[in-house]
């Protein structure tokens, strides 16, 4: 008989049976419904930054367990705090499971450091690398603007600090206050704040919204819990790259944060920070007075020692009419020279001139033009001699150079010549022409000149020249003494008179009535003429 199998010998379970995804269903189940919310202290353990995916992935651990973390993306940009390797921390989250590896692990919500100590340790720890960086170092921080025009506050707009600031501005010196308003605790407190400092610098100058001269981060004093937000280090950076002057406010006066070092100036209070900001504008005031009141008393002070001075010096100096008594004198003396230079020169230009109207006889001008005229007359036959001899050499110079030219070359070469020869004489020709057209209009010019300096020309023209005794000119009237013979020119012809009287005791002839009144002398002369 055959034996039955080994299964149907084994004794039958009444254990129920799970597949695999049932068992890890059910123990996540579970787990996330007993500990659904947790808080759990540890120490960060493999942290090496977030994931490409923006989750981090770490560990919690302590001296004897170990126990998984992962912070999701949209958790890990709230985080007060970003995990760092080897900082104790107490996490808020849910326990879950992954079944993929049967491990179980802590969704972390929030996080914060385990304690002062370890926030004590965790800024020190940042400070010192922040300081190695030279955030802190004294040459960085820039000197406040003595008189601002526009205050920027990154502040909570609805606390206490800002109404002190204001106040406090309002008092001092009144000015345009800008607020950027941000949380001053929280989660999100870094970032605003960071955020607030660089949208202030961001600002155009010149723009509609005018640019901040100076800033003031400011918050009221609270635990270090409280300040950890302006300990970020992005608002650290914010504040060292800030191209507008920085004043940090934050807590009271023993109250230290990160910020306090990078700001160019650190103000103990809010109100401390707004008096840093502005100036006294009654002390304004009252200084410009004072040095308005120095400046009108050293210009006073000045002006009389300058005055003292002139005083002085006019003192020392002679009166108006010794000084200008040399100067009048020389003037006065020129003045007498200058007359009788005067005389002297008008005396000398008249003798000149009657000598030289002497030489200007129309016989002496007749005889030069006839001179003229002969020079130009043997200039004119010279110049045709010239070139009369000067043509006749040329062709006989070209005849005997023809004739003595070769017969084969004048074969060759005879047209050509020909030609040239005979453009060669049009030319001699041709200049001959221009040359005696070029005379002649000279020539014709001369004769026009000196047909324009003829005398008689000018007799035509009704006037009549004068000679006495010697064929002289008579040129005044003083001359012709009573008794005097003399000789009048006209255009046509000649007439001898002679003075009877002076003219003055005589009533002059009768004649046409002139439009004028004669001259004395003019009717003397016309009544003896003979």
């Amino acid at each position: 008989m055959p034996a039955e199998p080994a299964a149907d010998l084994e004794p039958q379970s009444n254990v129920a049976e799970y597949s695999v995804s049932e068992i890890s269903g059910a123990l996540k189940r579970t787990v996330e419904d007993t500990f659904g919310h947790v808080r759990v202290r540890g120490e960060i353990s493999g942290y090496r930054g977030p994931h490409s995916s923006g989750h981090a992935y770490f560990a919690l651990k302590d001296e004897r367990s170990r126990l998984e973390a992962v912070v999701w993306r949209t958790t890990f940009s709230k985080l007060a705090f970003k995990p760092e390797e080897g900082l104790e921390v107490v996490v808020t989250g849910k326990l879950t499971t992954f079944p993929g590896s049967s491990k179980y692990q802590i969704v972390v919500e929030a996080m914060q450091p385990a304690g002062a100590g370890a926030l004590m340790a965790l800024l020190n720890e940042r400070k010192l690398k922040l300081e190695a960086e030279g955030l802190f170092a004294a040459e960085r921080k820039r000197p406040l603007p003595f008189m601002p025009r526009v205050v920027g506050v990154v502040t909570s707009p609805t606390g206490a600090v800002i109404r002190d600031i204001r106040h406090r501005i309002a008092d001092r010196f009144p000015l345009h206050v800008l607020v950027w308003p941000v949380r001053v605790q929280g989660e999100t407190c870094g970032e605003e704040v960071a955020a607030a400092i660089d949208g202030f610098n961001a600002i155009e100058p010149g723009g509609p919204l005018p640019r901040p001269d100076v800033l003031i981060v400011a918050r009221g004093g609270g635990s270090l819990e409280d300040l950890w937000g302006f300990n970020d280090e992005g608002v650290v950076r914010a504040a060292a790259r800030s191209a507008i002057p920085l004043i940090s406010a934050v807590g009271h006066e023993t109250d230290w944060t990160l910020i306090d070092h990078a700001a160019d100036r650190r103000a103990p209070t809010p109100t401390g920070a707004a008096e840093m900001a502005v100036p006294v504008r009654a002390d304004l005031v009252a200084a410009l007075a004072a040095l308005d009141a120095r400046a009108s008393a050293a210009v006073s002070r000045t002006l009389q020692a300058e005055r003292r001075a002139v005083a002085n010096l006019a003192r020392a100096l002679p009166s108006p009419d010794i000084l200008l008594s040399l100067p009048r004198r020389r003037l006065d003396e020129a003045e007498t020279a200058l007359g009788r230079a005067l005389r002297f020169y008008a005396g000398e230009r008249r003798r000149m001139l009657g000598e030289t109207g002497a030489l200007l006889s129309p016989a002496r001008l007749e005889s030069a033009i006839r001179d003229r005229r002969a020079d130009l007359r043997h200039a004119e036959g010279a110049i045709v001699h010239a070139l009369s001899t000067a043509l006749a050499r040329h062709r006989h110079r070209l005849e005997r150079l023809d004739a003595s030219l070769r017969p084969h070359i004048v074969s060759a070469r005879s047209d050509q010549a020909r030609l040239r020869l005979a453009q060669a004489g049009e030319r001699m020709d041709r200049a001959f022409r221009d040359l005696t057209t070029r005379r002649r209009t000279a020539l014709s010019g001369a004769w026009r000149v000196a047909a324009s300096l003829d005398p008689r020309q000018v007799l035509e023209r009704g006037y009549a020249i004068v000679r006495g005794a010697g064929d002289v000119p008579i040129t005044r009237a003083e001359d012709l003494k009573p008794g005097t013979a003399f000789e009048l020119e006209f255009a046509r012809g000649h007439r001898r008179a002679a003075i009877a009287t002076a003219g003055e005791d005589e009533a002059p002839r009768a004649a046409k009535p002139s439009r004028r009144k004669a001259s004395p002398l003019q009717a003397d002369v016309q009544g003896d003429l003979f």
